[in-house]
C-alpha cells in the first residue's frame, strides 16, 4: 500500500515501504533491533524447506539453543495467529506445521517469564514516546492469545500507565525510541517489549508501523495520556503526512549537469 501511495505521489500518514515491509517481518526487525544495540531474547529463524527436508534436524537446532518453553509464531502474521507456546519438545512438531500453515519462515523463540509492555511512538526531532501501557493476559490463557484479544471480552486487561518504577519507565521509552530509529520509522508506531519479571531485563518483541486507532486502541490511549489528546494527535499525524510528503517532492529525480 505505501509503495502505491508513493507511486501516485499522495501525502499519507505513518511509515514507507522500507519500515512497514520490516516491521512485518519479525525475523529482519529483531536483526535490525540487534544491531542498533537493542536487547533481543534468543530465538531461532526456519524455513518451510528446511523443516520439510530435515524436520528433526530443525528440532535439534531448537533443542540446543533454546529452554522450554518457547514460543513458535509465523515471522509475518499479527494478532497471535499460528501462535503456540510448547512446553515440551513433543509439541514443537505441531506447532511447527500449524505455524507454517501461515508463513514460509517461522520463528522458535526462547519463552521468559515476562511482562507485556508496549509504548506508542510520534515522529519528531527527536521522536517522542508514550508513557507505558501493560497487557495482561486473563487467567484462562497463558499468552495474550488471539482468543484472548478478540474473542472472550475478558481475555486481558491493560494498566495505564504500567506499574513500573520511574527507571523503568525511562528505559522503555528511550528503546522504542531508539527502535523507531533504527527501523527507519515515521509517522507513528507501537513498540512492544517483554519485562522479565525476574532479571528485570527489557526484551524488543516486536513493532507495529501501522497501530490500531479505533477509540479503544492503546496507541491513541497511551498518547493521550501521555498529554497528546485524539484529535491533536490526528491533526499532528497528519501534519506530519504533509511535511514528509513535501520533503520527499522536494527531492531531485533526475540529474542535470
Amino acid at each position: 500500500m505505501q509503495g502505491l501511495l508513493e507511486l501516485s505521489g499522495a501525502a499519507y500518514v505513518g511509515s514507507g515501504v522500507l519500515a512497514s515491509s520490516v516491521g512485518m517481518h519479525k525475523d529482519i526487525a529483531k536483526r535490525l533491533a540487534a544491531l542498533a544495540g537493542l536487547p533481543v531474547a534468543p530465538y531461532l529463524a526456519l524455513s518451510r524447506r528446511g523443516w520439510r527436508r530435515d524436520p528433526e534436524g530443525s528440532a535439534q537446532a531448537a533443542r540446543a539453543q533454546l529452554t522450554l518453553p518457547v514460543f513458535v509464531k509465523p515471522c509475518n502474521m499479527g494478532s497471535s495467529v499460528g501462535v503456540h507456546k510448547v512446553k515440551s519438545w513433543e509439541e514443537l512438531d505441531a506447532a511447527l506445521t500449524d505455524a507454517f500453515l501461515y508463513d514460509t519462515k517461522v520463528l522458535v523463540e526462547q519463552g521468559i517469564d515476562a511482562r507485556e509492555i508496549e509504548v506508542a511512538v510520534l515522529d519528531g526531532d527527536p521522536p517522542a514516546a508514550s508513557v507505558a501501557s501493560e497487557l495482561n493476559a486473563g487467567p484462562q490463557h497463558e499468552f495474550y492469545s488471539y482468543e484472548a484479544k478478540y474473542i472472550d471480552q475478558d481475555g486481558a486487561s491493560v494498566d495505564l500507565p504500567a506499574k513500573l518504577d520511574a527507571t523503568q519507565m525511562e528505559r522503555v521509552r528511550k528503546l522504542a525510541v531508539d527502535a523507531f530509529l533504527a527501523l527507519e520509522c515515521s509517522g507513528l508506531a507501537r513498540v512492544d517489549f517483554f519485562l522479565d519479571r525476574k532479571s528485570g531485563a527489557f526484551y524488543f518483541n516486536e513493532i507495529n508501523t501501522l497501530p490500531g486507532f479505533t477509540a479503544i486502541s492503546m496507541y491513541p490511549k497511551m498518547m493521550e495520556a501521555s498529554g497528546l489528546p485524539y484529535s491533536a494527535l490526528i491533526t499532528r499525524l497528519i501534519e506530519l503526512a504533509q511535511e514528509h510528503h513535501a520533503e520527499r517532492a522536494g527531492l531531485k529525480t533526475d540529474y542535470a549537469s
